[in-house]
């Protein structure tokens, strides 16, 4: 019975922090929590990566955990966005199976995707065949900006897109120094966000981390496929390119072909795509509100000169 789980106490960010890693902790709870949802017979094992417990349940289950007080819109969000997407993507998303809360936290037990990472998949794969995969995961996304659900509006914020934009341009700068930026390139935050100009924008539901890592594929014949797209905890309604803020760094990488045949796909025009596209998808990455550019920096190739003039138009190459 789910009211036999006992769960470590995780109502503060600093107690889920201490306990979200702590399989000595979390798993006998989650062997529990598995056997009151009736998969008592099933294999469980925690994925490595993920900011959640994720665990795998057998070849045919997931179960995600989301602490309920310390992350509490996590739950929401991710309930309500996978119930509204069932069946109106081209790429499988999991199926929600069983939902609820026990003992001070929130789970989703869902269908598990098939095929591999595409982040392991990715070096293996032939350049014709991830082109087309670029164009699959436009099709995607403008399948995903056209959902519309009032369950997903309810939960799903900000509901304010002008405010919170705003409110992230006047902390933009604070919010990089704390992350570790160094001052060369903080001091030309101001002045790029004053010369890009980011039109209204009616808000659509975004995924927002759209990466190799959320995405699954399978060799399909002599070709790949998607086989899913997953992780929609951090979904959020807001400006559609918001959305290729991440796809530029997470997975294009840089690579203008990859970048110019997913924004086709999704439905820009060839007069769309250049340097002010550049300009704007670089700005929503900096207002991001999990930007991260002192990390970028590690991880993309470096741009020929060290200015975000540059770094715009070599990120988002188009």
């Amino acid at each position: 019975m789910l009211s036999d789980v006992r769960l470590p106490p995780a109502e503060t960010h600093e107690q889920f922090m201490a306990v979200r890693r702590d399989e000595s902790r979390l798993g006998p709870a989650v062997s529990a929590l598995v056997r009151g949802l009736g998969l008592g017979d099933e294999r469980v094992e925690r994925f490595a990566d993920g900011s959640l417990p994720v665990y795998a349940v057998g070849d045919r289950h997931v179960l995600k955990l989301y602490p309920s007080t310390a992350l509490p819109e996590g739950y929401d969000v991710e309930h309500a966005v996978l119930r509204a997407v069932e069946g109106r993507l081209p790429v499988p998303t999991p199926r929600v199976l069983e939902a609820g809360r026990v003992d001070g936290w929130s789970y989703i037990l869902m269908t598990r995707l098939h095929g591999e990472s595409l982040a392991e998949a990715w070096p293996h794969i032939p350049r014709d065949d991830r082109v087309e995969l670029a164009a699959a995961v436009g099709e995607t996304l403008a399948a995903l900006h056209a959902v519309s659900s009032p369950a997903v509006d309810a939960v799903v914020g900000p509901h304010d897109w002008d405010g919170f934009i705003r409110t992230r341009r006047e902390a933009c700068v604070a919010h990089h120094r704390a992350d570790g930026l160094d001052e060369a390139w903080l001091a030309q935050i101001p002045g790029f966000l004053d010369s890009v100009e980011l039109p209204p924008s009616a808000p659509v539901l975004l995924h927002t981390e759209v990466m190799r890592e959320h995405l699954r594929v399978v060799r399909d014949g002599d070709g790949w496929r998607l086989s899913g797209l997953f992780d929609f905890e951090p979904a959020m309604r807001g400006a559609r390119e918001y959305e290729f803020a991440s796809v530029g760094l997470f997975f294009s990488c840089g690579e203008a072909e990859i970048l110019r045949r997913l924004l086709l796909a999704y439905g820009y025009r060839e007069s769309d795509l250049g340097e002010q596209l550049s300009r704007r998808l670089l700005a929503y990455a900096l207002l991001h509100r999990y930007s991260s550019l002192a990390w970028y920096l590690t991880r993309l190739p470096a741009p020929p000169q060290p200015t975000l003039d540059c770094l715009a138009t070599h990120w988002w190459a188009l």
